[in-house]
């Protein structure tokens, strides 16, 4: 008997934030510089994670630009 498995799943976490000067082009409210982490999940059971830093909206959460 065979089966298979590929429920796969990708989460984005802020850790933590920091503000920064300048606005959000999309809404004109403040941003902030976040320190990030992906972890992608296979079956319930991280196999990859990776952190970089983004500077996010505060007020919408859009990805402004992204440092990997």
């Amino acid at each position: 008997m065979t089966c298979f498995c590929f429920l796969v799943d990708q989460r984005i976490i802020v850790r933590r934030t920091k503000p920064v000067a300048g606005t959000c082009s999309r809404c004109c409210k403040g941003a902030s510089v976040a320190d990030m982490i992906t972890q992608t999940r296979f079956c319930y059971v991280p196999f990859y994670s990776s952190s970089w830093k983004a500077i996010i909206c505060t007020f919408c959460g859009a990805i402004l630009k992204s440092y990997r």
